[in-house]
């Protein structure tokens, strides 16, 4: 399956490792060396759509990270050999990085790519979509910035279109991505090729939402406790 950009000459590779998290907030400045918009993708596999946004956009800066350090081999190496010095990957979950390590309102742009539905309902407390986390996103993001969030998972789509518009002016987007007509994501491009159902949505933060309220409000909505499904664990051994 090709992946975005091509490896450059290796004098030119660049270190999209970030090993060692802070105590505390990131210094984007420090990270990438500058003052630009900061893209975070929570979840981000193998970095398909980041990599692709890092070429695309060089006066973005780009942090992916992910659960999973297989993944995020994949993800570092291929990012080094396009050269890319605005984008940076770590091994680290999504929700503890936009609640102990992200500076509140320094994020242009928060995406999510098909978050895990944990078809066990041993498990349903480790999905991450939840009140708590929109709460930190909303927190994260600079004012107006944008949360972008997708799935093909109908309960998790159901969910999202419950609580997501809490925190952000949300809105569907029925059609596919204009930069990605044939998915932004690995996971995506299989589910389309199989002529599943692909659910994409983004919403710009709730500027009149104090972080207080949002907080409040997080604790009164429902946790992700929907039914996944376990029929639709297939796509999750192809992708």
């Amino acid at each position: 399956m090709p992946f975005p950009g091509t490896a450059v000459d290796p004098s030119k590779w660049t270190q999209t490792a970030l090993k060692a998290m802070p105590d505390g907030h990131l210094d984007w400045r420090e990270l990438f060396g500058r003052e630009g918009r900061i893209v975070l993708d929570v979840g981000c596999g193998n970095g398909r759509y980041l990599i692709g946004s890092a070429l695309a956009r060089p006066d973005h800066d780009h942090l992916g990270t992910d659960i999973l350090p297989v993944v995020i081999r994949y993800a570092r190496k291929r990012g080094n050999q396009r050269g890319l010095p605005n984008l940076k990957f770590a091994v680290l979950g999504g929700r503890e990085l936009l609640e102990r390590h992200v500076p509140p309102h320094s994020v242009a742009e928060i995406h999510c790519y098909h978050p895990q539905p944990y078809y066990d309902p041993a498990k349903v407390h480790l999905r991450l979509i939840t009140p708590t986390f929109l709460a930190s996103a909303h927190r994260a993001l600079a004012p107006g910035g944008l949360f972008v969030v997708q799935t093909d998972n109908p309960g998790y789509w159901k969910y999202i279109r419950a609580v997501v518009p809490v925190f952000f002016d949300f809105h569907e987007l029925p059609g596919r991505w204009p930069d990605a007509p044939r998915g932004r994501t690995r996971r995506e491009i299989i589910a389309t090729q199989k002529k599943l159902p692909v659910f994409r949505g983004e919403g710009r933060a709730n500027a009149a939402l104090s972080e207080a309220d949002a907080v409040a409000l997080a604790e009164a909505l429902p946790p992700p406790t929907f039914d996944a499904d376990r029929r639709l664990r297939d796509l999750d051994r192809l992708a």
